[in-house]
């Protein structure tokens, strides 16, 4: 099973790869314009974690509270597991209201659902289902939070070298 999953889980990265290369260019010129905060729901808090505690934290970078406290020179990074997510929703929502530029990486549910009307760029995750069948003929292995971290630090290291091309410049 591992051996499956280990195949199927690199699949997964792969399409991201191939299927949002400019998405990931976009996202991070966008983010790379202000001061970055980031929102996940649920699971997703994984990525929060990496940001702000991992072995290489995001520079700069900080938690997302309140919608009241940012202004439009911010930028918010979002994770949730779908695009049809309330939490998410609610909070796209406030950002829209005061004009805050929003990247949403969730596996998008229905074209032209709300979040992504809302949202000025989405990476569509593309987990729909588990990685892996089972006897019954239904999948498990739904590595949302992974998939999660691949776009995150695909984000980071874009952001990372734009920003340091800046430096460069000046």
């Amino acid at each position: 099973m591992l051996k499956m999953f280990t195949t199927q889980l690199t699949g997964l990265f792969k399409r991201l790869e191939e299927k949002e290369e400019y998405s990931f260019e976009d996202g991070a010129r966008l983010l790379a314009q202000g001061s970055i905060y980031i929102f996940a729901t649920k699971e997703m808090k994984a990525v929060e974690f990496e940001a702000m505690e991992g072995a290489e934290p995001f520079k700069s970078v900080r938690v997302f509270k309140s919608a009241e406290e940012l202004t439009e020179a911010d930028r918010v990074l979002m994770f949730t597991r779908y695009s049809s997510d309330v939490e998410a929703l609610e909070v796209a929502k406030q950002l829209n209201d005061k004009g805050i530029p929003l990247v949403v990486v969730a596996t998008v549910v229905s074209e032209g659902d709300q979040l992504q009307e809302l949202a000025d760029l989405v990476i569509d995750l593309r987990l729909t289902k588990g990685l892996l069948p089972d006897e019954e003929g239904n999948r498990y292995g739904y590595p949302s939070s992974m998939a999660a971290l691949f776009v995150y630090y695909g984000l980071k290291f874009t952001v990372e070298e734009i920003l340091a091309e800046y430096e460069d410049y000046f």
